[in-house]
């Protein structure tokens, strides 16, 4: 079933049968079993040339919708993005190499948010960039408790 690049064939179709190979009913269940995985790697174990990070986010999105589990999804993608840009944590110094690495985390994230909680991650950014968490913070999934104070769930 592999089509040799992300974007040929059914690309859907292939991701969910990946995520079934790997014993999973969603790609939400999938990624729950790897917290705070980058997404590219997520994306590398479910098909190293033919699956793309994008087209799981895509997917993980379509089923927080569904699910009315946005926001979650979105803390979630926060964490992938901090374990990927710092995966020790929170840097302990904030110089201008640091600054420029959370920036660049902070902007990831923003990227990836859907437009419905844009004004959220707004929000959330200028409170990480106001009041920092402590050295080392390095949430491990999305019910991580500041995160949590930063983007409460407000779904029905």
């Amino acid at each position: 079933m592999t089509a040799g690049h992300p974007w040929e064939g059914n690309w859907k179709a292939r991701l969910y049968a990946r995520v079934r190979e790997h014993g999973h009913d969603s790609l939400a269940a999938f990624a729950e079993a790897r917290p705070a995985v980058p997404l590219h790697e997520l994306a590398d174990e479910l098909g190293e040339h033919d699956v793309a990070a994008v087209q799981l986010l895509s997917g993980l999105l379509a089923e927080a919708e569904q699910s009315g589990r946005v926001t979650r999804f979105v803390r979630d993608v926060f964490v992938r993005e901090l374990a990927d840009g710092f995966p020790d944590g929170w840097p302990d110094v904030v110089d201008e190499e640091t600054r420029f690495d959370i920036a660049h985390v902070l902007a990831r994230w923003t990227n990836y948010t859907p437009e419905s909680h844009k004004d959220e991650v707004q929000r959330a950014r200028g409170a990480l960039r106001e009041s920092p968490p402590p050295p080392g913070w390095r949430p491990l999934g999305p019910d991580d408790a500041l995160l949590r104070t930063l983007l409460p769930d407000d779904e029905a």
